[in-house]
């Protein structure tokens, strides 16, 4: 099993014609083939997600269901989704890329039209799973389907491009749920999904080639699934509906215990088992722990921003929620566009100080927007945070791919993204909480204003750190310095070597 630790460019000639094999051959028309897919896949995905949010009141009131009944539409998703990441990109990484993006895809059309032709609450629930599925096994198949179809150096931009594009269904979903909610109806949503999964099914059906971990036997760790899934799902439950139960219900405390053990058999069982779900030496890769980490921070400094700004544009600003959103479109344009500014940095910077950087504007904005209260300043301040936020959290995704080995793309995608997503959830699900308990002695903007100076510091402290351990590991020459220019370290002889440090060569960053 090949050391995660490392890059294609740490062990020599011998790695380097191993990752040649792992990468299908691709042509100019495969390559553009597969980024459209891909990209279209990826758009239909965040516009259904956040297109949804905004049907609610519409899916309950058609239903005749409580507005709690209905957001099981919303839960039943990030269930799935959540428990589906890790698993679909070892799938991807170990029988397939192309074969489990095709079937993601298929699964999430499949699910739009199920949601759009369901007739209860229950059939409407079932097809969001299938959705969510669907979804789980496409973003981190999608991320390793670039990274093995395009040449190193143009991997990222076409990343940050995919990204960007993918953004753009993020800017738009609030419109698109409010516009269809309002007009013909919700289940509109799902109708406009369906073509366009269609599409990205066929492109991706004609042009993307497949690729996998060569050195992997086509064997899953089926027990590993089991325990991860169970893990995640009481996790991902529990959090989702610990502000409805009550979190120190009796429902919520059991999901959270039983979350623990079977996390613990999970991590008990990857120690043990001939061939992993996931790979532990992994985290030893500290270039790729600390991307993931502020990869995570950012993206929850994302959930928590535009759930605060929400409430305060609505509640304390006395905004429409048509007014409101048109506000939400200057941090909006800018989430799309850090994608390609992702893309661009990567060829000037390591990814780590592009995570550090994020981390800075992010923070910085954050902080600054509790402090602003005029139009003329707050719409640039938020829109300034929203660059740092978005940029941290989709660099995050190109970021893995440049501190792993592309037979590896996969797994690392599906670690990351679930942390991504399940800590996202925890940071909102902690806001609300705060909110409640603040209110009764301070007022609601106090109360927002207190929950983005407290993410701010963190964000910026999160970033400190980040650059502070990737500083002492220049001085230890276990990774190069900042400039792109510097020669690569050398690489120490001999596995015995990588091993007697803790499993590092050079923390897998010969580019960090």
């Amino acid at each position: 099993m090949p050391d995660p630790l490392t890059t294609s460019d740490d062990v020599g000639t011998a790695s380097a014609e191993r990752n040649v094999l792992m990468r299908a051959e691709s042509s100019a028309a495969a390559r553009t083939g597969a980024f459209i897919a891909v990209t279209v896949a990826l758009f239909c995905i965040q516009l259904d997600f956040f297109a949804l949010n905004l049907a609610i009141p519409g899916v309950s009131h058609e239903f005749g269901v409580t507005a709690p009944a209905a957001q099981w539409t919303l839960s039943a998703y990030m269930l799935a989704i959540g428990c589906s990441f890790i698993v679909g990109g070892r799938l991807g990484d170990v029988f397939g890329r192309r074969g489990t993006l095709l079937t993601g895809i298929t699964l999430f059309a499949a699910g739009s039209v199920g949601c759009a032709l369901a007739p209860g609450l229950g059939p409407l629930v079932a097809a969001r799973i299938v959705q969510g599925v669907g979804a789980g096994f496409v973003f981190p198949v999608s991320v390793s389907v670039i990274s093995n179809a395009f040449p190193e150096e143009t991997r990222a931009h076409a990343l940050g491009w995919a990204f960007g594009v993918a953004n753009i269904g993020t800017a738009l979903g609030p419109f698109v749920g409010g516009g269809f909610t309002e007009g013909p109806g919700w289940r509109w949503i799902f109708w406009l999904l369906a073509p366009l999964s269609a599409l990205a099914l066929l492109i991706a059906f004609a042009y993307v080639p497949d690729s996998r971990d060569t050195s992997a036997p086509r064997q899953l760790d089926l027990v590993g699934c089991f325990t991860i899934v169970c893990c995640l799902g009481a996790l991902t439950l529990a959090v989702e509906r610990g502000s409805a139960w009550g979190w120190d219900h009796a429902r919520t405390l059991a999901l959270l215990g039983f979350a623990v053990v079977t996390g613990g058999l999970f991590l008990l069982r990857e120690r043990l088992a001939r061939h992993p779900l996931i790979d532990l030496r992994l985290f030893r890769n500290i270039p790729y722990v600390l991307v993931t980490g502020m990869g995570s921070i950012a993206n929850m400094g994302y959930a928590v921003t535009v759930f605060v700004a929400t409430l305060y544009l609505q509640g304390v600003r006395g905004l429409s929620p048509l007014t409101a959103g048109i506000v939400f479109l200057a941090p909006a344009l800018l989430v799309a566009l850090s994608g390609p500014l992702g893309g661009r940095l990567a060829l000037r910077m390591r990814p780590t100080a592009v995570m550090a950087l994020a981390g800075a504007v992010a923070g910085t904005g954050m902080y600054a927007l509790s402090h602003v209260t005029a139009w003329w300043l707050y719409v640039p301040v938020f829109a300034w945070c929203g660059l740092g936020l978005g940029l941290g959290w989709t660099f995050s995704s190109v970021a893995t791919q440049q501190v792993v080995p592309p037979a590896r793309a996969g797994e690392a995608s599906g670690v990351l993204l679930t942390f991504l997503v399940t800590l996202g959830a925890i940071a909102l699900a902690g806001a609300a909480a705060a909110i409640t308990s603040m209110t009764p002695e301070r007022s609601p903007e106090e109360a927002y204003d207190a929950i983005l100076r407290f993410g701010g510091v963190v964000i910026l402290a999160a970033a400190v750190v980040v650059m502070a351990v990737r500083h002492r590991l220049v001085a230890l020459g276990k990774a190069p310095p900042l400039s792109l220019h510097t020669a690569p370290l050398p690489v120490p002889s001999g596995d015995g070597a990588a091993d007697a440090r803790g499993g590092d060569r050079r923390t897998g960053e010969d580019r960090q």
